[in-house]
């Protein structure tokens, strides 16, 4: 478990990051805020002053890194030492995949991939809802998951990403543990045909893992869920966002046609130990 004090340290570094880049992190708060040990973090402090960190975030069998460098600190090695530590530790867990992330616009993050031999995997756009008004729904049903859904929402997430069971289950596990966040169930005619995650921090509501079984896909209630969600957080006083990956030309296209906008992208590279 992270110390308030060390939540406190990210944020700072973060931020004097992001302006000084003009860039955007992607450092898994709900994550790093939720954190039932200090095994997947990594620090270097001087002078009391917090100058790099390396975060890792296990999804299932992959775990996914993402870290930073105070500006006038970056050249000394700092990073280097954390990203050494963190893939002894990976290793030794056992991940069977490990996935780098940067922001799109960061050179010096590209520049530290390439040397260490990462290569290129995908990018995700990450998006916000920018229209003015939204339609009323019918013919849907939003609902708390229950116990009892378990078993459902992992065949969802074997049927809808092509997930392994063991890893779906992992993961159903870890985002239990996520404060602020709901885990909702969609029914159509009292049926469950997929599921979406609705998070929330800072006055922004975060969709993830949102997927519909393959045989209720095409019949256009992904739109009528998107535009539930939004009607509701946008009642609560919240800005809406997610991610996709920018190949998926189908996501896209359907988050784009309920008023979605790019804003900032992220890239993914894979590194072999």
């Amino acid at each position: 478990m992270l110390t308030k004090q060390q939540l406190l340290d990210i944020k700072k570094l973060q931020k004097e990051c992001e302006i000084h880049d003009r860039i955007q992190l992607k450092l898994n708060w709900n994550m790093l805020e939720n954190r039932e040990s200090n095994q997947l973090d990594y620090f270097h402090y001087e002078n009391d002053e917090l100058v790099a960190f390396l975060g890792m975030y296990p999804f299932g069998s992959t775990v996914e890194a993402c870290g930073m460098v105070k500006p006038s600190d970056r050249r000394k090695g700092h990073f280097q030492n954390l990203f050494q530590k963190g893939m002894e530790s990976a290793k030794q867990c056992g991940y069977q995949k490990i996935l780098l992330n940067a922001p799109a616009g960061s050179w010096a993050a590209k520049e530290f991939l390439l040397k260490i031999g990462a290569e290129y995997a995908f990018s995700e756009n990450q998006m916000v809802w920018e229209e003015k008004s939204i339609q009323s729904v019918e013919g849907i049903t939003l609902r708390q998951a229950k116990e009892e859904d378990l078993d459902m929402s992992i065949r969802i997430s074997i049927e809808a990403f092509g997930m392994t069971r063991e890893d779906a289950t992992l993961m159903q596990r870890s985002f239990k543990k996520e404060r602020n966040t709901d885990m909702l169930m969609i029914d159509v005619n009292e049926s469950t045909v997929g599921k979406i995650r609705v998070s929330r921090k800072d006055g922004e509501a975060w969709i993830y893992g949102f997927s519909i079984l393959p045989e209720h896909q095409g019949k256009g209630i992904g739109r009528k869920v998107l535009r539930q969600v939004i009607k509701e957080q946008i009642s609560a006083g919240y800005s809406v966002h997610l991610e996709v990956e920018t190949k998926n030309d189908n996501a896209l296209g359907l988050y784009q046609a309920v008023g979605f906008k790019v804003v900032h992208a992220q890239d993914y590279y894979t590194y072999v130990i």
